[in-house]
């Protein structure tokens, strides 16, 4: 995802040569005792091998051979209202960041601001996953990671992004109603009981699961940190990726005890 520069190929070229040409300036030194000459001997030194070391860095860097590209995926964090995603999903993203990942971050309460008129009708929340599908299956051939996440709940719009990616990793936060409601500090889901929101997935509105998501966390037992790591931890490139470039992933199916 990151290339080297000249300007910091031609500087790591500098202070190497640097260090190495005291070091040999000093042997000189050392078996002659003769000043001048370890002086002379270190000058022509630094002059060769400074274009000598700079051209081969740039050689090796044009090579291909050696190197292991990580493949841009989809990573769509689903599960009902309060199961913990955004939490979850913002410690992925930003680990990735660290590991020097071209990655980007898209959330449905983000999102919904670039799109004032969506509502939460069946409808209106299908259309809006499919337009985050196409969205994000763009920024995929871009070279970029994308870390969603998204209630979607229902499988077709889930399955039309898959779709439109070529490396689609879904990740269920399976929690129940109470667990999330139990969680839920703007207390929507009390809301929702009451009749005061409508087509709430969980209580006045279905959610459908995955079937056979990549990966699958039962979170209620588990702290936000844990579920981050278990999801890290199945992000290994892999050899029986389910699509020919995917970067994969071992299942990981973690129930309650």
């Amino acid at each position: 995802m990151y290339y080297e520069t000249r300007a910091r190929s031609l500087l790591k070229t500098i202070s190497w040569r640097t260090w190495a040409t005291i070091t040999t300036a000093l042997l000189v030194l050392a078996f002659t005792g003769r000043f001048e000459l370890a002086i002379a001997i270190g000058s022509l030194e630094v002059v060769a091998k400074l274009i000598l070391y700079f051209f081969h860095e740039r050689a090796w860097a044009k090579l291909k051979w050696g190197k292991r590209e990580m493949p841009a995926f989809v990573l769509w964090f689903t599960g009902l209202p309060a199961s913990g995603k955004t939490t979850v999903a913002d410690m992925v993203h930003e680990e990735l960041l660290k590991r020097g990942l071209k990655a980007e971050r898209l959330d449905s309460h983000d999102l919904r601001g670039l799109f004032p008129e969506t509502g939460f009708t069946p409808d209106e929340v299908d259309n809006h996953v499919r337009r985050v599908g196409h969205l994000a299956s763009m920024l995929e051939k871009q070279g970029v990671v994308v870390v969603a996440s998204f209630v979607s709940p229902y499988r077709e719009s889930r399955d039309f992004a898959r779709r439109l990616c070529a490396n689609f990793i879904e990740v269920h936060m399976d929690s129940t109603p109470e667990a999330c409601a139990a969680r839920d500090e703007r207390g929507l889901y009390e809301q929702a009981r009451r009749g005061q929101i409508a087509d709430f997935p969980g209580v006045s509105a279905p959610y459908e699961p995955p079937l056979h998501p990549e990966i699958h966390v039962a979170v209620d037992s588990l702290a936000a940190e844990e579920v981050a790591r278990l999801v890290l931890q199945a992000l290994k490139p892999g050899r029986n990726g389910a699509r020919a470039k995917a970067p994969h992933l071992a299942r990981v199916q973690h129930q309650q005890s």
